[in-house]
């Protein structure tokens, strides 16, 4: 997951219902607090029988909604204020009762009655058994719910609480906090009907079957940009080296290994790309041979001839049409501002992304970073912040150019 300054003081509103993932809840509500937003939780009649009102008063610092007419403490009108109240709401997990209501406009309880109030962009998370999930009448729901413009965060394959697999676990939280972050963006629709390649993370190239040449990338920046580009409505690609960081939700990936693996796949993707950004950290060379067994230690010293791998960025600057733009990334540890410029110019860009590694935060390996960006006519400094705030500056940036 990526923090954000986006989640700072929004006031998001959480639904729980019925479901044996309810526990799973107090994780997102957690993890919104540590981000300083604003939660307040409702939890259905179901819900409550899986879940307690204290625990969830305690995560989020905050009372419980659950009565519709309460004898205390809230007003008559308590549900339409929440609903007014809110930026975004959530629903996880969303049981296909709840959804069943939202659906066909009932609300017979607190949690239906305020959503159908609610004119904040709405998340559901659905979470039931397998068999529930494919019944024609609950695809049906979430398909109505679709269309009327609520973002669907898909449940995933795995074990159920009915003690065997199928599709029906709530998503996970990586999930859940994509899609909040793309119902709190400020422009969601900034990149509707445009598709946008990325490439991410660290190639590796070996010399040998156990040892390569790479470097420390974790994929983070370029994963952050991907995350961005689904928040504001693309279809994105996203082609990767070996990472441990889980690849976004509804986003088409890929994942190579040497910078060849790399240079094919962006070539078979590029033709459907309105945006291709090269944040892969791709290896500049790569041994001329290699042994198809174990290099032995022989002598005190060991050379390897190297040759250059595919400047993908290049190429892709090359092939690119009238309607394509194409934005590369600079790591530099020296003269780095004339270095990114002659990149820019020489690969024939539209934007380059310098990253400056002497500066402290930014770099391999961590949640934060801070770059200059540059055009033909612009350039911005960004102070430090994190990866996921940079995606987004780096998008504004490209956005307003003439």
């Amino acid at each position: 997951m990526f923090p954000s300054n986006l989640f700072e003081k929004k006031h998001v509103l959480v639904g729980v219902t019925g479901c044996i993932a309810a526990y799973k809840s107090c994780e997102l509500i957690r993890y919104l607090v540590t981000q300083h937003a604003e939660v307040r939780v409702m939890l259905t009649a179901g819900g409550e029988k899986f879940i307690t009102p204290l625990t969830l008063e305690t995560l989020s610092g905050h009372p419980v909604y659950r009565e519709m007419f309460p004898e205390h403490q809230f007003t008559a009108t308590h549900h339409i204020h929440l609903a007014d109240w809110s930026d975004a709401a959530i629903l996880a997990p969303a049981t296909a009762n709840i959804i069943g209501k939202l659906a066909n406009g009932i609300a017979d309880d607190f949690v239906s009655t305020t959503l159908l109030a609610l004119h904040s962009p709405l998340v559901i998370a659905p979470a039931m058994n397998t068999h529930m999930w494919f019944n024609p009448a609950v695809q049906r729901n979430v398909r109505l719910l679709e269309k009327a413009g609520h973002l669907i965060c898909s449940p995933e394959e795995g074990f159920l609480a009915e003690g065997y697999s199928g599709i029906g676990r709530l998503a996970r939280l990586e999930y859940l906090i994509q899609y909040l972050y793309r119902a709190l963006h400020p422009a969601p629709k900034s990149l509707e009907g445009k598709t946008v390649l990325i490439t991410a993370g660290a190639t590796r190239e070996y010399f040998d079957p156990v040892r390569m040449i790479t470097n420390p990338s974790t994929g983070k920046m370029g994963f952050a940009l991907a995350w961005e580009a689904f928040a504001r409505g693309a279809q994105v690609i996203l082609i990767h080296g070996i990472t441990e960081l889980t690849p976004p939700v509804q986003v088409e990936s890929y994942r190579v290994t040497s910078a060849r693996d790399m240079y094919e796949q962006v070539q078979q993707c590029f033709p459907r790309a309105d945006i291709f950004i090269s944040a892969a950290a791709v290896a500049d060379y790569r041994p001329k041979t290699v042994s198809t067994e174990k290099i032995k230690k022989k002598s005190s010293s060991f050379t390897i001839e190297l040759e250059p791998t595919e400047d993908i960025i290049k190429e892709m600057a090359k092939q690119k049409q009238d309607h394509q733009k194409v934005v590369g990334f600079a790591m530099e540890t020296s003269q780095a501002r004339e270095n990114a410029l002659k990149k820019f110019a020489s690969k024939q860009l539209d934007m380059i992304v310098l990253n400056d590694l002497t500066v402290r935060g930014a770099g391999f390996g961590v949640d934060t970073n801070r770059v200059t960006l540059f055009d033909s006519t612009r350039e911005q400094e960004l102070k430090l912040m994190s990866k996921l705030d940079v995606a987004r500056e780096i998008f504004d940036f490209l956005l307003s150019q003439n």
